[in-house]
């Protein structure tokens, strides 16, 4: 028995039955595509979520950083304000020291001014910035503030932002 296999479309002379028979070949979208199309999108949804993840932290490291910096140069101000107590080394924080926040500080008026500037400061810095100490080294008329600072959740160094500036 020897038959010969006769493609579907061969038989079908008349044009309305070739017709019909393309159209059951081919029969809309299978299940494999549809699949594929889910798997592209879920992996390209997934990209553009971790990306706006990734924009949010790096907006907010942002953040973090500008205040530090105008923490610094307020501080800069502050004892260009009172120069002769900033020569006379009453503005000295040499080492990093934080503080807690305190929002209700109230500020006595025994004290110096410039004692004033530095509970005013590094309260400031406690209630802005995670973690968040300063420094003050003097040297002749040059004077070098730090601010550090860390909301890494102990993941990185703490970002350390240091200005030099003269009285």
């Amino acid at each position: 028995m020897n038959r010969k296999i006769i493609p579907a479309l061969s038989i079908c002379r008349s044009p309305i039955m070739r017709r019909h028979v393309a159209f059951r070949t081919a029969r809309g979208v299978g299940l494999i595509e549809v699949l594929i199309t889910m798997v592209v999108l879920s992996v390209g949804l997934l990209g553009l979520a971790a990306l706006q993840a990734s924009a949010l932290k790096l907006a907010h490291q942002a953040d973090i950083r500008s205040q530090a910096t105008f923490l610094a140069y307020e501080m800069a101000d502050r004892m260009r304000a009172n120069r002769e107590a900033a020569l006379g080394d009453e503005y000295a924080l040499t080492t990093f020291s934080a503080v807690e926040c305190d929002p209700t500080l109230v500020l006595s008026d025994a004290n110096t001014l410039a004692e004033r500037d530095l509970d005013e400061w590094r309260n400031t810095l406690a209630c802005l910035l995670p973690q968040g100490e300063g420094r003050i080294v003097r040297a002749d008329e040059i004077v070098t503030i730090g601010v550090s600072c860390n909301d890494s959740r102990g993941a990185e160094a703490p970002i350390v932002f240091t200005m030099t500036t003269e009285l």
